[in-house]
């Protein structure tokens, strides 16, 4: 998980106001809301699962996301290239060992009115500022996953799907049993600098998040995109 400070988080989100300026709004601020998520996990050993015709597609109003595992090949592996190093803790999250070719993950979301907003800066000196946020924020323990990913069009080195492969990840301790304050219970923020892996492409980078509740359902979901803002070419 990405442990950078919070000081050089406000940097890089302050670096991103001032270049957004002229660029793109990178948020989920009028996105639609996924109802569900799609985890495809795929060993680093299976260069044939990344071109599988029969690859899982998302169901109605579900989010794909794409981790990639180590093999047992490690560096010689053919996608070793892309192996999340937070694909284990997902994986224990889900309860779930390592797959030797690919398993797929269908969850779908119970949304009870809680917002979620999750927004990204632009690229600089190999990392992006990210934040994400819940509105109100009682209701918990949240175990929250905020996910920095690449999004792929179909045809990426022969894949038939989009995929947004995760590159990054962090975790809020948004899990403390303690009594939140009066300002936790209004929202829940966290804002890091999250690294960007080499070979990952920074314009294809955005960001996706969630929360899940002490039973493990998912409670809110939210993805960023990058809109040019009015009078933007």
């Amino acid at each position: 998980m990405n442990k950078q400070s919070p000081a050089l988080a406000g940097l890089l989100l302050a670096v991103a106001a001032a270049g957004a300026q002229a660029q793109a709004s990178c948020d989920s601020d009028g996105q639609p809301r996924p109802l569900g998520l799609l985890e495809r996990f795929i060993s680093a050993d299976c260069e044939t699962c990344w071109t599988d015709a029969a690859t899982p597609r998302p169901r109605r109003g579900e989010l794909a996301l794409d981790w990639i595992t180590a093999g047992s090949r490690g560096e010689d592996a053919p996608l070793s290239t892309a192996v999340s190093r937070d694909s284990p803790a997902r994986l224990q999250a889900l309860g779930r060992a390592a797959p030797a070719r690919a398993e797929a993950v269908h969850r779908r979301a119970d949304l009870p009115g809680h917002k979620m907003r999750v927004a990204h800066g632009l690229a600089f000196n190999g990392y992006i500022g990210a934040s994400i946020e819940l509105k109100p924020g009682r209701g918990g323990p949240w175990q929250a996953w905020l996910l920095l990913v690449e999004t792929l069009p179909p045809g990426t080195e022969g894949s038939p799907v989009e995929r947004n492969l995760v590159r990054n990840a962090i975790q809020p301790a948004w899990d403390v049993p303690a009594p939140l304050s009066k300002a936790q219970q209004r929202r829940l923020f966290e804002s890091r600098p999250m690294s960007i892996p080499e070979g990952a492409d920074p314009e294809r980078l955005r960001v996706v998040g969630w929360v899940e509740d002490a039973r493990g359902r998912i409670r809110a979901i939210a993805q960023s995109r990058c809109v040019a803002r009015p009078g933007q070419g």
